[in-house]
């Protein structure tokens, strides 16, 4: 018998990852490129289907569908609508509908790129066993999946879920959705960066990373000059993690999850971020579940997580017919 794939796709405003993924879990061969490279969704699209067709062509069997993640992907209707991270502009952008006319592939579904994460943590990682729990990313943006009763959350449109626009701080920093003091502009890569040069102007530069611009200094450079002690950088995760933990104090209080997994380029801190968050989470927590819920990095293995959570969409839903 032929061996069965599926393809996943992780759309993210930096880069697009994809891959062709076993239904045991093995990510067999792997792609990539620079998402802000185009402009338009059309020249978009085109790209995106050339490197799916050169995938194909490396595997042996049977493509059973192509499973994608994206930011504001919408599982019903197969859009990508409004991203603000992404480069195509204001809109919904029919990317399911352009890929199953290319490729003649019924099974090819979207969703919200963090729904995506939280649905591979569940079949493949720290969440077999789970039936409440939340999955949070942390790259460019802040997303989140929401799992209650085993099912991912969607809503009445499809978008629940988009934690990374609740108010963590009211009148705060501008988001690029428009308003202002949403979670993902402190949460999240970009988020650290905006406290780091905050910080930087509070301290008076007095940083090892004080000769360095703005187009110099991204997440990972503040995380190792954290880890070597810096100051104004020990404090940028320090506040991240607080503001984060609040945050999830609240989330908590909707859906009661068992955990909170945290996915994502900033997590690989680990306790610079995720101390200060899991203290604010509890101290903010209603006091009958303080000290119950467990926030920990996503068990999925760094390299590959993202494709793996968008292609486990094809097979969740095979699993269903």
């Amino acid at each position: 018998m032929a061996k069965k794939y599926a393809i996943g796709i992780d759309i993210g405003g930096t880069n697009t990852k994809l891959g062709v993924v076993a239904a045991d879990a093995q990510v067999l061969f792997r792609d990539r490129f620079n998402t802000p490279d185009y402009k338009t969704f059309d020249s978009y699209v085109k790209m995106l289907a050339m490197r799916i067709r050169g995938l194909m062509e490396q595997s042996e069997g049977e493509c059973v569908g192509i499973g994608i993640g994206a930011p504001n992907g919408n599982y019903y209707k197969g859009t990508i609508d409004n991203a603000p991270n992404l480069p195509f502009g204001a809109g919904e952008f029919p990317l399911v509908a352009n890929l199953r006319e290319e490729f003649g592939l019924k099974h090819i579904y979207m969703t919200n790129d963090a729904n995506a994460a939280a649905l591979g943590e569940k079949i493949y990682g720290g969440a077999k066993d789970l039936e409440h729990f939340i999955t949070i990313t942390l790259g460019t943006g802040l997303g989140s999946g929401i799992i209650i009763d085993g099912k991912l959350l969607y809503g009445a449109d499809g978008a629940a879920g988009e934690l990374g626009h609740t108010c963590a701080i009211p009148n705060g920093r501008l988001c690029n959705c428009g308003n202002r003091g949403c979670l993902e502009t402190y949460a999240s890569a970009t988020g650290i960066k905006r406290t780091f040069f905050e910080l930087m102007a509070e301290y008076n530069g007095n940083s090892l990373l004080k000769d360095k611009s703005w187009d110099e200094i991204d997440a990972f450079e503040i995380e190792k000059a954290a880890k070597a002690g810096d100051k104004i950088a020990r404090e940028t995760y320090r506040k991240t993690g607080e503001i984060l933990g609040k945050s999830l104090a609240d989330f908590v209080a909707f859906s009661r999850p068992q955990s909170i997994f945290l996915f994502g380029g900033p997590v690989k801190s680990g306790e610079l971020l995720l101390a200060p968050a899991r203290k604010a989470l509890d101290e903010n927590l209603y006091p009958i579940w303080r000290g119950k819920i467990k926030i920990v990095p996503s068990h999925l293995p760094e390299s590959d997580a993202a494709i793996m959570g968008s292609s486990s969409l094809v097979w969740a839903e095979l699993a269903e017919i």
